[in-house]
């Protein structure tokens, strides 16, 4: 008898402590960069210039962002609750706070329902579904920021759907405030967007009150050590006021386990006077080449970067001042994720 007592109660305490290991936890990760830049071709002091689009735009020592993101996973329900402190964080939610006093930190929130195997929803604050290049520094290879990352969404708030369509396919539905307009809707208007996708490769459509934008975003392994990634992005806004297309290609090669070489090379050219790139002239276009080393250490990764952007129009100054259409630039950049 007392055996059996003895083994019932184990079995229980057994019990309770599997199903204590398996409740889902609110989980932490993030990571906290900071940056060093110069100039070759430009100054480096009161009249320090830089790509408007690169979100590595200060001189000297300076500082990118902490992202710290609070995350439950659950089988059925979850959240994802993510805060950016810190200027790159600031460029990111520029039309931040609308409402409350703290809506410049937030950079994601929302919650989710997995309604079955193939249907998630998802309402609230979430980062666009277009681009290949995200807010995070961790999430992109290069440091600096393409043309077309910078001048596309950076988020939107709404409800969206996300629907696995088979081993291969998957679409994505979402109903949104207009695009960037992210504490709540000042307008009336929404935007619509959807994603299908097919083996790591996306299709995306936003089409926006003021906006619609049509947006290739990909990969390949081409080898175990070379992986080529691809955008290619159309804008055009309403009433013909103008808009932007391009394209960036990312091939990267591991040399070794610690350290990765790339390089991105973007075309980018605005339609009228869109005013991204700067000249003040209609129909600019510029090339820029960003070649990125990848250092990894533990959880530490230091990226050393040299970026070169030419353009069609005097867009930028050199180191006399002058009007020109060419900026050389050094940045050295230090990420750390948990």
């Amino acid at each position: 008898m007392k055996k059996i007592i003895t083994l019932s109660m184990l079995f229980v305490a057994t019990a309770l402590f599997a199903q204590e290991e398996e409740t889902p936890k609110v989980t932490f990760s993030g990571s906290v960069d900071a940056y060093y830049r110069a100039n070759f071709s430009a100054p480096n002091d009161e009249n320090a210039i830089a790509p408007g689009s690169s979100f590595a735009n200060l001189p000297g020592f300076a500082l990118g962002m902490a992202n710290v993101i609070a995350s439950y996973e659950g089988e059925k329900v979850g959240f994802v609750a993510d805060l950016v402190f810190g200027p790159r964080g600031t460029d990111a939610i520029f039309a931040s706070p609308m409402y409350s006093a703290t809506g410049n930190i937030v950079n994601q929130l929302y919650a989710y329902w997995n309604v079955s195997d193939n249907v998630t929803l998802t309402m609230g604050n979430f980062n666009t579904f277009l681009g290949y290049e995200v807010i995070s520094p961790a999430g992109n290879f290069n440091y600096s920021t393409s043309y077309l990352f910078s001048y596309g969404p950076f988020s939107h708030t709404g409800l969206k759907a996300d629907i696995a369509l088979g081993d291969d396919f998957s679409l994505m539905l979402g109903v949104m405030n207009d695009t960037d307009l992210t504490e709540f809707n000042p307008t009336g208007d929404y935007a619509f967007g959807a994603q299908l996708g097919f083996v790591g490769q996306y299709l995306n459509v936003l089409v926006d009150p003021s906006f619609f934008e049509i947006d290739f975003t990909g990969g390949v392994d081409l080898s175990d050590s070379f992986y080529l990634g691809i955008n290619a992005a159309y804008l055009s806004l309403e009433d013909d006021a103008g808009g932007f297309m391009g394209a960036a290609l990312y091939p990267q090669y591991a040399v070794s386990d610690t350290f990765t070489l790339g390089l991105r090379g973007e075309y980018f050219v605005e339609d009228d006077n869109f005013g991204a790139i700067g000249s003040g002239v209609a129909d600019t276009s510029v090339f820029a080449a960003t070649l990125t080393g990848s250092f990894a250490i533990d959880n530490l990764t230091i990226k050393p970067e040299i970026r070169l952007d030419s353009a069609s129009d005097d867009s930028f100054i050199d180191n006399d001042l002058m009007p020109t259409k060419s900026l050389s630039s050094f940045v050295l950049a230090a990420i750390y994720s948990f």
